[in-house]
């Protein structure tokens, strides 16, 4: 028999349904500077619920989502506060894997890129060198092409090729 392994669901649409704000184009990297007991809490609760692989919450918080509001300097610090949170609800409702997140550059569901694929695959590796140390694997996301998955799936360094990558 086949082992079967549970992730975390929706976490970016409950955050939504549970924030006391309004959803905004940075909702989910918001709430992590807002409202991390919210963040830690709904880890927590997924954990609780049998998933053995999170997620951190840092779907928005790519360098293009944030310079386009103006929140670029916020890149490092979100990706640490993500992976804080994921660490904490771990502590808090027992053990589970810790993916980074490679979600989509500019948006989901949008399928044509705007830059290169160098591009693309410098903007990735960014991404895994801040999460790498905190993460068990990294979890790509509603790639928005093929292009972009094959960018966030390159290994970036020799010094990362035991960090898994699942799509």
């Amino acid at each position: 028999m086949k082992r079967v392994i549970l992730t975390d669901g929706g976490m970016g649409q409950e955050l939504v349904r549970r924030s006391q704000s309004e959803p905004t184009p940075l909702w989910s990297a918001r709430v992590l500077i807002e409202e991390p007991d919210l963040v830690r809490d709904l880890h927590a609760e997924f954990i609780r619920a049998g998933a053995r692989i999170i997620t951190i919450n840092t779907y928005s918080a790519t360098p293009e989502r944030l310079a386009r509001e103006g929140a670029e300097d916020l890149f490092k610090p979100l990706q640490k506060r993500g992976i804080e949170l994921a660490r904490q609800a771990c502590e808090q409702a027992g053990e589970a894997t810790i993916a980074g997140c490679l979600s989509p550059l500019f948006g989901s569901y949008a399928p044509a890129l705007s830059i290169s694929y160098q591009e693309t695959l410098d903007i990735y590796r960014r991404i895994v060198a801040e999460q790498a140390d905190g993460v068990d694997l990294f979890l790509c996301e509603t790639m928005a092409s093929a292009d972009e998955a094959r960018a966030a799936t390159a290994r970036p360094s020799s010094a990362l090729a035991a960090v898994p990558i699942a799509s």
